[in-house]
């Protein structure tokens, strides 16, 4: 039989509110303390692993974005402040992510000195997204830090790149090309060998030792030097920039490659002071198609050989391309006493329009006054030319070739060439031919009579 349970006195009944009420008070104090703890001490967490256990080493946050902008490390982007810190700060940050965006954004003008972004430590596919103005810093100062700096922006070591955008890289080159420019710097081992005298100018965009690099959409200005140079890279792709400097601004390559293989360069334009393309010793490969070039020196292979050097270059493809009151068209140039050779090129659907000279190849090339003769020349073969219209106002073909290494295999297809209606560009000459050897398929206008059929 179950037993009632014994009623509570009146003594106990009445101090039951009272102790139920201060039993809560203590619940909820405890539970407040306790909330307030775990958020301080999320300021300070400790490493997981218990705490009798060795703490394990703290990671670093995984960042949350693949888009770093410039501005948000610091830039300015007034045209006056140095922003090269921020530009580099941003570099690093998107480095730790596979990838990434640098962005360069739009309405902004960066100044930057000479700076160096390297791949070696990034994840792959890093993309340099310029929309805005990137400007040379031209303070003698930041052009003083030790050695020779031949380069302002200088992407190394990079296996997928990309530089893309619709902004401007200026170079201010005025400020060099005047002579009262940032510092005389020494010799360098890496100087192309038609470039005497201007060691101390710098290259406006340099991409060395890199594969898998695409450039597209942005416009390379008024650089110092060259405006945008490829070393010793693979899997290169250009498309759709613009290169913009005076014809008389000195040395000013528009595009530059050297020991480069496999580069395609496509429907750009280039206005410079010197060769629009310019191809260097260890390319091959390359394919230049949709160019428009001029002021200029036109698109050239060389010069090779030059203080005795040996120099390769082969499997060069120039098409469709147009080149508008330029020193030549197409072009090869080799140096006396050199050593090497020049194969498989070909030219086809080339438009010029008040060329100087349209086809040249001359193995007796020299930038000084004179220069001493050499027997050994770069062996030059396997050149074709079709399908070159247009006109000239000097000589329509130019092909001096060497005594003891004359060219052998040079095609001419479909060549139409008359002089430029404006008499105000002087004296004009027929073709000139100098141990060339090949053959013509007619039309080729004017005829080439002394090009030598057969092989040397």
């Amino acid at each position: 039989m179950m037993r009632r349970p014994r009623s509570l006195n009146s003594s106990a009944a009445g101090s039951f509110p009272f102790l139920l009420v201060r039993l809560v008070l203590v619940v909820t104090s405890i539970s407040f303390s306790g909330r307030c703890l775990a958020r301080t001490d999320s300021h300070h967490r400790r490493p997981s692993g218990g705490r009798h256990g060795p703490p394990r080493p703290v990671s670093p946050p995984s960042p949350s974005t693949t888009t770093f902008s410039v501005l948000q490390y610091g830039a300015v982007g007034d045209g006056n402040t140095d922003d090269t810190k921020a530009f580099v700060d941003a570099w690093s940050a998107a480095c730790a992510v596979r990838s990434s965006t640098v962005v360069v954004p739009v309405g902004n003008r960066f100044l930057v000195g000479p700076v160096t972004f390297t791949g070696d430590s990034c994840q792959p596919n890093t993309v340099f997204q310029v929309d805005g103005t990137i400007m040379a810093n031209t303070n003698p100062n930041v052009w003083r830090s030790g050695n020779s700096v031949l380069q302002w922006l200088e992407f190394k070591g990079f296996k997928g790149l990309t530089i893309q955008g619709s902004g401007t890289v200026d170079g201010q080159g005025s400020h060099w090309w005047s002579g009262g420019a940032p510092p005389a710097t020494t010799t360098t081992t890496h100087v192309d060998a038609d470039r005497v005298g201007t060691n101390n100018r710098p290259t406006a965009v340099r991409v060395y030792q890199s594969t898998n690099v695409a450039v597209t959409g942005i416009t390379i200005q008024n650089s110092a030097r060259f405006h945008l140079t490829f070393d010793t890279c693979s899997a290169v792709a250009v498309r759709g920039i613009a290169v913009r400097s005076p014809g008389d601004s000195p040395n000013t390559d528009g595009i530059h490659l050297i020991g480069s293989v496999g580069v395609s360069i496509h429907n750009s334009t280039v206005a410079c002071g010197d060769d629009c393309v310019s191809i260097q010793d260890g390319c091959s490969g390359v394919l230049v198609r949709g160019v428009t070039c001029g002021p200029g020196h036109g698109i050239s292979i060389g010069g090779l050989g030059k203080g005795g050097a040996t120099a390769v270059v082969s499997d060069v493809d120039v098409q469709d391309v147009s080149l508008v009151r330029t020193a030549s068209g197409v072009r090869i140039k080799t140096w006396q006493g050199g050593f090497g050779s020049v194969r498989n090129v070909r030219f086809s659907g080339v438009r010029v329009s008040a060329v100087k000279t349209p086809i040249v190849i001359d193995q007796y090339y020299c930038d000084h006054t004179t220069c001493a003769n050499q027997t050994a020349a770069v062996a030059v073969s396997g050149v074709a030319y079709s399908s070159v219209t247009g006109t000239y106002t000097q000589r329509p073909v130019y092909l001096a070739c060497s005594d003891a290494a004359p060219c052998a295999g040079v095609h001419l297809e479909d060549i139409q060439l008359t002089p430029a209606k404006d008499d105000g560009y002087g004296h004009l000459y027929g073709p000139f031919c100098w141990k060339a050897y090949g053959d013509e398929v007619r039309p080729v206008v004017p005829p080439v009579d002394c090009l030598m059929a057969g092989a040397p």
